[in-house]
């Protein structure tokens, strides 16, 4: 079991602070809603801490094309590089912690993933904004920061989604043993989505309440197999007019033909 922790006030007085269950899930989950940095970024990333973006709660989750929601996730969240992020919530005390909340959490991601639209999570953000008076743009502004462009960043949702990239996230007041022991294993095994745990234990006394994060699941080997990339394409210069023609217009593939020719007179001839 967890033990106490200890703070001292100005005074020089020391509060002892003992570890208390949530009442209920929904207290859990409401911390989060309101204190998103409880995810502990700087823990999810070291070198990069993550910042995170609310884009709705209890989000709705089909399991066919333009079919109603079959299952409701406890949040959604989008971290700076518009990488989705899944949240469920479960306290220690519910069973369903040990494995069902595993499959339940692979069904969202797995279904999330073919079923939402390209502008279904920028809406549910949007209309998120509208309830609470605030305009989107700024909204990203204040929580990923001033280099954020919104363009630019829900282009690189839509094509995060499109690659499967994702994170995953189990949040509840202590991990038992065994799912641990899962995510430490998916993590290590999903090369293009992350697999995470954070505890968030609640300590109280003498009016006062702390809560204290921890990130599970980042092994040595998860972040190895995280940090390996695919290796660099090699490109000549057939190919890369291929890619021109492909993804521009005739007057951009001009252009970049002109370019070619000038730093070598010889090429494209």
């Amino acid at each position: 079991m967890p033990g106490s922790i200890f703070i001292i006030q100005n005074d020089d007085t020391l509060v002892e602070m003992n570890h208390q269950p949530y009442a209920t899930e929904d207290h859990l989950q409401s911390f989060l809603e309101q204190y998103p940095a409880l995810l502990a970024g700087d823990q999810v990333d070291t070198a990069t801490p993550r910042r995170w973006l609310l884009i709705s709660r209890e989000m709705s989750i089909p399991d066919r094309k333009e079919g109603s929601g079959r299952w409701s996730l406890d949040h959604l969240f989008l971290d700076q590089d518009g990488i989705p992020t899944l949240v469920e919530v479960k306290r220690s005390s519910d069973t369903r912690i040990r494995r069902e909340v595993v499959g339940q959490m692979l069904d969202y991601a797995a279904n999330a993933l073919l079923y939402w639209p390209g502008d279904e999570v920028r809406s549910h953000f949007e209309n998120r904004c509208r309830n609470i008076s605030v305009d989107p743009d700024e909204e990203i502004l204040r929580c990923m920061g001033p280099e954020i462009e919104p363009e630019r960043f829900w282009t690189a949702v839509k094509t995060n989604m499109d690659a499967h990239r994702i994170r995953l996230l189990f949040v509840a007041d202590e991990i038992p043993d065994e799912l641990k022991r899962i995510i430490e294993f998916l993590n290590g095994q999903m090369k293009s989505a992350e697999v995470l745990g954070v505890e968030l234990r609640q300590y109280e006394g003498q009016n006062l309440k702390t809560l204290v994060p921890r990130v599970i699941g980042m092994t040595s080997e998860a972040q190895q197999a995280k940090s390996q990339r695919p290796a660099p394409r090699a490109w000549d210069e057939q190919s890369f007019l291929r890619e021109i023609q492909e993804r521009v217009d005739e007057q951009t593939k001009d252009l970049a033909v002109r370019i070619l020719e000038w730093q070598d007179p010889g090429t494209c001839r």
